[in-house]
């Protein structure tokens, strides 16, 4: 386990102390946090210099103010606690004013780890990808369920309204991020995180900035199934061969996935254009018939994990499906965002080659021969770098249209020139390919673009990790005025 620099003060335990401030309190994990200390009756402030949808907006909701910028002078109250995010650096003028204040600080899955997760049995949803429809998507079934969970998620659970819920229940559902915890904790996030089951969706090498290769992730994910006591359930994804290795090392796991090996399949496949349906296969018989509302292979992945994740946990088929079929998902994770004269507006978080592939293939399943356009924006810490600059062309071949935008700056995060992914490269080798490809960096002229080309019957797909420059709604404007 990871030792804290420091810890969460016994007042502010008690409640007796309730001044908490949070820097870089837009991150989707802060801002959970944020959420759950003001329903907790504690008084949050929280900082940042990145505000926008959907988090800002969870904020605004749930009333508390965010100061702009970092500065020392937004520690001025002096607060009980300060919960520092992973966004912030040691440079940082906030954080610096936060070293010389003597102020107590802790990151914020120590503060998760320590303030609510003491007392409910951790669920932890982990992997390169699916984490969040999983995490919110079993939420939903224990919600469903009348167990009452407790959930913290790193999206906007639309049936929960926000990307958090307090329950009375024993569980609580955790995204189990793998990302470096803060500035003074260079180990993944959910090392804090006490797990009493793992859901391990899949594992692949992301987070370039922080990892070295592949094998440098596989410990990170290793560390976290080592955290699992014995007897514990793991459900791991057997499509994703080193997420298999990785669990070996636990012992015994549950398998499911597709192929053949996995001990409990997703079979028959098929889209009714309003829902996906497959058949729920264990050791080659047949169980049950599913139908999630979610697109594609890549959905019913997610929604077989938590089957079988929620089976382990006590609940029947009975209790399972019906909530599988009302679940409405995340924001930013295959959101219809509307239709506009006949085009369809689809709204992604897609970012790794392998979820880039996966949303297209789960379009074409849904809407299947309508003309699809993939709009993507290179802003990851992956995908800004020519790591996967090859299989990108390999995931993007499947759509009719695609536009890549330009290579987000990132001060925080800078990459040498040579080492830069190609947008440019990239149309080329579409079009090579036989796929109509355009590197348009301007994101004013990419909605110029899509607004004057797209045609009735056409879907558009916007794939970024971030707001695109606010490309979501700058179509919308173009689309409805007029």
């Amino acid at each position: 386990m990871i030792e804290p620099v420091s810890a969460v003060p016994e007042a502010v335990r008690r409640g007796a102390a309730r001044r908490i401030h949070l820097i870089a309190i837009c991150g989707v994990g802060m801002s959970a946090l944020a959420g759950m200390l003001e329903e907790r009756g504690y008084d949050v402030s929280g900082s940042d210099d990145n505000v926008y949808p959907p988090m800002s907006t969870v904020l605004e909701r749930l009333g508390i103010a965010i100061r702009q910028g970092f500065r020392a002078e937004n520690l001025a109250d002096r607060p009980d606690l300060v919960v520092v995010g992973n966004k912030v650096s040691r440079n940082n003028p906030e954080v610096e004013a936060l070293l010389t204040s003597g102020l107590p600080y802790v990151s914020f899955p120590q503060a998760l780890a320590e303030l609510f997760l003491a007392d409910q049995r951790a669920i932890v949803i982990a992997g390169t990808h699916g984490k969040t429809t999983s995490t919110a998507l079993l939420a939903w079934v224990l919600e469903q369920a009348g167990r009452h969970p407790s959930m913290m998620v790193g999206g906007e659970a639309l049936d929960f309204g926000g990307n958090h819920q307090l329950g009375s229940g024993e569980f609580f559902v955790i995204e189990g991020d793998e990302y470096d915890t803060a500035f003074f904790d260079k180990g993944p996030k959910f090392l804090h995180y006490r797990p009493q089951a793992v859901l391990l969706t899949a594992v692949e090498f992301d987070h370039a900035d922080i990892y070295r290769d592949l094998e440098h992730v596989k410990v990170a994910f290793t560390q976290l199934v080592r955290l699992l006591p014995a007897a514990a359930p793991l459900v791991v994804a057997s499509d994703f061969p080193h997420a298999l290795q990785v669990a070996a090392l636990h012992g015994a796991s549950t398998t499911f996935g597709f192929g053949e090996r996995a001990e409990w399949r997703a079979a028959n496949l098929r889209d009714d254009g309003s829902h996906t349906i497959f058949d729920i296969v264990h050791r080659g018989k047949l169980e049950c018939t599913a139908a999630i509302a979610q697109p594609g292979a890549i959905n019913a992945r997610n929604a077989l994990g938590v089957f079988v994740l929620a089976t382990s946990l006590g609940l029947s088929a009975a209790e399972i499906l019906p909530a599988l079929g009302s679940f409405g998902g995340v924001a930013r994770r295959q959101e219809v965002v509307g239709e506009f004269h006949g085009v369809t507006l689809i709204d992604d978080f897609a970012h790794h080659p392998t979820a880039v592939a996966g949303t297209i293939a789960a379009l074409r399943l849904r809407y299947g021969a309508r003309r699809l356009w993939a709009v993507f924006e290179p802003r990851s810490n992956t995908s800004r770098r020519k790591i996967f600059q090859g299989e990108y062309v390999d995931a993007f071949a499947a759509a009719d249209r695609v536009i890549i935008g330009g290579v987000f700056n990132k001060q925080t995060d800078v990459v040498a020139a040579s080492e830069l992914f190609s947008p440019e490269q990239l149309a080329r080798d579409l079009r090579a390919r036989g796929t109509e490809a355009r590197a348009i960096a301007p994101v004013d002229q990419i909605a110029a673009t899509l607004s004057g080309e797209a045609r009735s019957g056409d879907v558009i797909l916007l794939m970024s990790n971030g707001s695109f420059g606010g490309l979501r709604y700058k179509l919308i404007a173009a689309f409805t005025s007029g």
